[in-house]
């Protein structure tokens, strides 16, 4: 839906233009009836407004497009083709994320003691490497003792091939403290920009301004591009989500950044822009947070990734089970009520803040156990929506096999050496002790 508003921006636009200058569509159609050429991009946009624009959609019963009149003084009237400027938007995103990554994030991670596990790499074996990409990462017993028989190897090697190579794909500390520290960053960003451009105004304090003389509501400046910008790093997720770090709750995040871009864009569509800049200032609150936690997690310090996730816990249970549901759904459901009647737009826009809260009851069930952890263990152990290949911790790993011959003479020799200075040391200590007997017994007789 989102791309077909994008794509029929323009042919909205002009509609809309023309319904202001007070000009209807179907006397457009007639006087542009002569041109053979025109009547197919004629009647798709007659076929365009009459249903993907049509205002029982978008605008409350009784609101028509060209009844909308906004001062241009005052702000913009949002329209769908502003939304167009989101897709290269989420390109530069992308762009700037690749040169912050490089550039900040691995120089800050080395400089807080980020430290990767070296990893063992996989034999080249293209057997076990075709079956890995292309079957399964883990086969089951009876596939483990058919690829011996292919690869003429024993069950133990072919199990600790695709140990190793799973361990190969695993995400490094620092690659996942370049991915939380970008966020970081935006999400640091959008709160405080957005907090300062809704702190003084009315709907922030009073939500029923939210819909006060709906839809002739303009929209400032600073809150179309907090819209547009949101959208575009939102987008920008969604492009990168099959190369970021997968985790347990990989298809929540991917409803959630779907269900975020038909909210926002939806919202912006329909004029719901104040009560959308509250939506989204309500996350971020919390968000940034929550990255922040995750970089000192990953490079080693427990008691400030302790402080700040005990801070995110707090701050996520209350805007998402208390703010959102008990101020923004209750004002979109309830109070909005009281200035127009349910429409089309009404039940869509709440049908996506449902979600939302779904997802939220969700990963707030997660947090709570991690508070549980925190308060009877003493401290977190581990992230609950840690990346999947990560869950089996480095300390469990078996060792290599025996035939990998040279880290089992590199182990054999260092056993050896400690042998060696432990048989060292049982002998000095067994000649000093003689000394001493020897140095007693003239004193006793």
């Amino acid at each position: 839906m989102m791309m077909v508003m994008v794509m029929t921006a323009p042919l909205s636009a002009l509609s809309r233009s023309r319904l202001r200058q007070t000009r209807s569509s179907s006397l457009y159609c007639r006087c542009n009836a002569s041109h053979p050429h025109h009547r197919s991009a004629d009647r798709m946009e007659t076929l365009l407004n009459e249903w993907l624009l049509h205002e029982d959609y978008w605008l409350p019963p009784g609101n028509r497009w060209q009844d909308i009149q906004i001062d241009e003084k005052e702000g913009r009237f949002p329209i769908p083709r502003d939304l167009i400027y989101t897709l290269p938007l989420a390109l530069a995103f992308i762009a700037l994320r690749y040169v912050f990554e490089r550039l900040v994030a691995v120089p800050f991670s080395r400089y807080l003691g980020v430290r990767d596990r070296i990893r063992i790499r996989a034999a080249s074996i293209p057997k076990l490497e075709t079956f890995y990409k292309q079957s399964s990462r883990q086969p089951s017993q009876s596939e483990v003792v058919s690829l011996g028989k292919q690869c003429g190897l024993s069950q133990r090697k072919i199990q600790t091939w695709f140990r190793h190579r799973r361990n190969q794909d695993r995400p490094s500390n620092t690659k996942k403290f370049c991915e939380a520290s970008w966020r970081f960053v935006f999400y640091l960003v959008a709160f405080t920009a957005g907090l300062g451009s809704l702190i003084n105004t009315p709907w922030f304090w009073d939500h029923t301004e939210c819909w006060r003389e709906y839809p002739n509501q303009p929209v400032a400046e600073a809150h179309y591009w907090y819209y547009i910008l949101e959208l575009g790093f939102y987008l920008s997720l969604l492009m990168c989500v099959s190369v970021d770090v997968k985790r347990k709750d990989f298809k929540e995040q991917v409803i959630h950044h779907i269900a975020t871009i038909f909210l926002v864009g939806f919202s912006y569509c329909s004029n719901y822009v104040r009560i959308g800049t509250v939506v989204m200032l309500v996350h971020d609150s919390s968000d940034f947070l929550l990255e922040s936690a995750k970089m000192f997690h990953y490079a080693g310090w427990t008691r400030t990734c302790d402080s700040l996730f005990v801070i995110f816990a707090l701050v996520f249970l209350i805007t998402r089970l208390v703010v959102f549901p008990g101020r923004v759904i209750y004002s979109t459901l309830v109070v909005s009520q009281e200035f127009f009647k349910p429409f089309f737009g009404y039940y869509f826009f709440n049908t996506l803040l449902l979600v939302l809260q779904a997802l939220h009851i969700f990963w707030a069930y997660l947090i709570l156990r991690m508070v549980y952890k925190f308060v009877f263990l003493g401290k977190v152990e581990r992230d609950e929506r840690s990346d999947e290949e990560s869950e089996v911790d480095d300390e469990e790993e078996e060792p290599e096999e025996e035939g990998d011959e040279c880290s089992w003479e590199q182990r054999k020799g260092a056993i050896n050496s400690k042998l060696a200075s432990l048989a060292n040391n049982c002998v000095l200590n067994n000649l000093t002790n003689q000394r001493n007997i020897n140095s007693r017994l003239p004193k006793a007789r």
